[in-house]
């Protein structure tokens, strides 16, 4: 999964570091620190909720990167080399 950091949306709400405070990383006065966020596997449902908290929509999952690939769509089916 990979979360897109919308910085000019913070208002240092910090729902997000709330949620995981793991994943989310914060400055000095409570905003989400800029650049995207590469979450674990293990961290996705942790991420998701977190970026459901965010009033200003400061976060966003990125559904467009090879990140949405499970490994098995990866795999090549019977018949294929």
């Amino acid at each position: 999964m990979h979360i897109v950091v919308h910085k000019t949306k913070c208002q240092g709400h910090a729902r997000c570091w709330a949620q995981a405070p793991n994943i989310f990383k914060l400055d000095d006065e409570g905003y989400v620190l800029p650049g995207d966020i590469n979450v674990a596997q293990e961290d996705e449902l942790l991420a998701s909720r977190a970026v459901r908290s965010c009033p200003e929509s400061a976060l966003e999952i990125d559904r467009t990167s090879a990140a949405r690939f499970e490994p098995a769509d990866m795999q090549p089916s019977a018949g294929e080399a």
